[in-house]
């Protein structure tokens, strides 16, 4: 057995935000300093921002170091064949005191074209929303580029914008090319792919300590916009200790799992998962070890990790890539 083989956790990458708070720290214990932390990147390899292993005899490893050293091992098979090297999805933890700038993101050919980055196709777990949080996705009824720039420029672009109140379980999957925002009062566990490129629309005329607004991308979002309208919730069963579908996509799948009690997971090695833990305490059994988790945590799990024992009472987030 490769010792080097084990659950892997990282150093939260924290990012202050405008609309950030602190229910990243007082509710999901991350070691934040600031009252307008917005994110909590738990698994990256974006450029400037990679993640480095906080526990076990990989400590202070980079996530880009381990996959460059054993690709099979940490990727699996199909995404090492599929991807090379790249570690293809982004983790995030996000607390929303304010509501997100209205954005949208491109799809992988636009994002190649312009960025040389892959496009952003996410999800979201609402894991809490205060009393009439919302979202707001895509458009009240199918747009187009004249109606979308002329409501930009009379200041009405959310008039034309669908907006849903949301709860607390409420899943979310938004294609590339979805205009999209986070509401005041949610705090969210998003998947995504490897990809920081932000079209920003709208930003509710705000300004930051020095004054100024930040920058739009009204024309840039342009060729990125799906005009139509769309359907981006999710519903899902919730069969305990059983792992039930949520999203199943080209980029990723994600699984919700009610643990209660005792369940023996065994996999191929095709693939790494992740866990997220978005309610409760569970712990990994494997090679004679045992690995404890809290709400909030987020741990990498190897693809060579073919066979362990999941125990608690926690609500987890399953991702994986079939």
């Amino acid at each position: 057995m490769n010792s080097k083989i084990y659950p892997l956790q990282f150093e939260p990458i924290l990012k202050e935000r405008i609309w950030g708070g602190e229910k990243l720290k007082t509710v999901l214990n991350k070691p934040i300093t600031s009252k307008i932390t917005g994110e909590s990147w738990e698994l990256s390899t974006v450029d400037g921002d990679v993640s480095v292993i906080a526990n076990g005899e990989l400590k202070g490893k980079s996530l880009t170091e381990i996959i460059d050293e054993s690709p099979n091992e940490i990727l699996g098979s199909e995404v090492y064949n599929r991807f090379g090297k790249q570690f293809p999805l982004l983790f995030k933890y996000l607390d929303a005191r304010e509501d997100l700038s209205i954005q949208v993101h491109p799809n992988d050919e636009l994002a190649k074209k312009r960025h040389n980055s892959f496009g952003k196709t996410e999800m979201w777990y609402v894991m809490q929303a205060e009393t009439d949080a919302r979202i707001i996705v895509g458009f009240k009824e199918k747009s187009n580029p004249a109606e979308y720039l002329e409501n930009v420029k009379n200041n009405s672009l959310l008039h034309i914008l669908d907006d849903v109140k949301v709860k607390s379980g409420d899943v979310f999957f938004l294609e590339a090319g979805t205009v999209h925002a986070i509401g005041a009062g949610l705090l969210v566990a998003e998947i995504q792919q490897t990809s920081d490129v932000t079209y920003r629309l709208y930003d509710f005329d705000r300004v930051d300590a020095n004054g100024k607004t930040r920058e739009l991308h009204v024309d840039l979002a342009l060729e990125a916009i799906n005009f139509n309208k769309v359907d981006t919730y999710k519903r899902y069963t919730e069969e305990i200790n059983q792992s039930n579908s949520v999203v199943d996509c080209p980029y990723f799948t994600t699984n919700f799992i009610p643990l209660d009690g005792k369940i023996t997971v065994s996999k191929t090695e095709e693939t790494f998962t992740v866990y997220m833990c978005v309610e409760g305490t569970f712990e990994i059994e494997y090679n004679e070890s045992k690995f404890h988790y809290k709400k909030g945590d987020t741990v990498l799990l190897p693809a060579a990790m073919n066979s362990f024992i999941v125990n608690g009472k926690a609500s987890i987030l399953e991702i994986y890539i079939s």
